[in-house]
């Protein structure tokens, strides 16, 4: 298994989704950030857990809302406080649709006006529908200003079919959540339905059973990325059978995705089954493997021949945090309340900031804020713990103008002051559906999703089918 972490491109870097792209090695970027010591907030007037859930919503909000590019109002693919312009332009395909998600999050706690909202999603399906596509699937980035394919590296220039059904995972929730309201929501539920029911799921098997993660109309078919699991793209094959117009067969799922059963394993960590092989790893992978796929599809109560997929994700979850308690390499702070290891900004060893995708059998003494807080579904105790060390203990430190500051480490006593969309993009959605459910409820009453999982052999005992 091969590693996208960042690469450098004219003067910019550039950030990824997956951890499980091809590679680079590791970035050298900026000088590392000092932190100034600072009192931390209050702790004899604690927040309560309401206050604190509220308060980290609606900062990871902020990100889609008032840092989004301009011009196309969907999701940078970063945004630095400490260089506001950095690549301004850059759209990242899937961090929009977790945007999309999040917005719709935010027009139900009331942190945005619902007409308003109606207006800015309107705009930014407006420039989907007339930005680059290939074959249906949109590029992994997209220039905000012109709707054109920014190269995610050199044969990476087409359609990125993984992004797009992270897209397509917030289209689909928008629709539904849109459907029966005014004249103008339903012809925002029907830009939604219509861009979704685009892509061509069946060109990304290269007529094979599986599905592959690219193709460019330059470079064909070169870089030759098959999705097999376990990684984040459960939902890309899940997607690709629930479509109405270019499906996928179930034998593309269980020979491609799945290995012919090969995806299923007997091992465990810290004494929990992991139950899947986790691409790369004898151990578990970086969090977000629990959370992308997962937004808007409902792990609970749903199985199918390989897995029961709360407690697939539960697991993962909490291996990970048996992980950071357990401390093994004796990082400062690393606990029950100061946990979380996933792809995100990170320290390189000689104190300038690089990426990585933190995981047990990589960890580097460095905290993501988004491993814990979008676990919250599956480990509401001690996401809560570390969300109160944020926001009671350490608000001033780690938190800033959009959220959690994307990475941090006390032992090393530094932060990188910058967000990525594909990290705050999963916080907002991921505590809902533990609040409320509403993105999984969105997501899982759509009937073609309904249908496809079961044409896959899902159940689903929350959904009752």
């Amino acid at each position: 298994m091969k590693y996208y972490f960042l690469f450098i491109i004219l003067p910019f870097v550039v950030s990824c989704t997956s951890c499980s792209k091809p590679s680079t090695t590791d970035i050298v970027e900026t000088p590392i950030i000092p932190i100034v010591p600072v009192v931390p907030i209050d702790p004899i007037t604690p927040i309560s857990d309401i206050e604190a859930l509220d308060l980290v919503q609606k900062d990871a909000l902020k990100y889609f809302w008032e840092y989004a590019e301009t011009n196309s109002k969907l999701a940078r693919e970063r945004y630095h406080a400490d260089d506001p312009g950095n690549d301004a332009n850059i759209v990242t395909t899937g961090g929009s649709g977790f945007g999309l998600m999040t917005i719709v999050v935010g027009i139900e706690r009331g942190f945005v006006p619902r007409t308003e909202a109606v207006t800015r999603l309107t705009t930014a399906l407006t420039f989907l529908e007339n930005a680059d596509r290939f074959h249906g699937a949109w590029p992994h980035w997209i220039n905000g200003t012109t709707g054109h394919v920014i190269p995610f590296g050199t044969k990476d220039n087409g359609g990125d079919l993984v992004e797009t059904s992270f897209l397509c995972q917030g289209l689909l929730t928008v629709r539904e959540y849109f459907k029966n309201g005014n004249a103008s929501e339903q012809a925002l539920a029907t830009k939604a339905d219509n861009l979704w029911k685009g892509v061509e799921w069946d060109w990304y098997t290269k007529g094979e059973n599986a599905l592959y993660w690219h193709w460019s109309p330059n470079y064909g078919w070169e870089m030759n990325f098959k999705l097999e699991g376990y990684n984040e793209c459960l939902i890309t094959y899940v997607l690709g059978k629930a479509s109405p117009t270019h499906p996928i067969s179930a034998a593309c799922y269980n020979q491609g995705w799945a290995r012919n059963g090969a995806i299923v394993t007997s091992g465990t960590s810290y004494n929990l089954p992991k139950i899947f092989n986790y691409n790369g790893t004898s151990s578990v992978g970086p969090l977000f493997w629990a959370h992308y796929s997962y937004l808007g599809l409902d792990p609970r109560g749903l199985s199918d021949q390989y897995a029961n997929y709360f407690t697939l994700t539960q697991n993962h979850a909490k291996i990970c945090l048996n992980y950071c308690v357990a401390n093994p390499i004796g990082w400062t702070d690393y606990s029950d309340k100061c946990w979380g290891l996933t792809a995100s900004y990170t320290r390189n060893s000689n104190g300038t900031t690089g990426y990585s995708a933190h995981q047990p059998n990589n960890d580097r003494g460095v905290i993501s804020p988004t491993a814990a807080l979008s676990s919250f579904p599956y480990t509401p105790v001690e996401s809560m713990k570390f969300l109160k060390y944020l926001y009671q203990e350490h608000r001033a430190r780690y938190v800033g103008i959009a959220g959690p500051y994307d990475a941090f480490s006390p032992h090393y006593n530094w932060k990188t002051p910058r967000y990525l969309a594909i990290d705050q993009g999963t916080i907002a959605p991921m505590i809902e559906n533990y609040r409320t459910g509403l993105c999984w409820n969105l997501f899982m009453q759509a009937p073609e999703v309904v249908t496809g999982l079961q044409a896959l052999g899902f159940s689903s005992t929350q959904h009752g089918f």
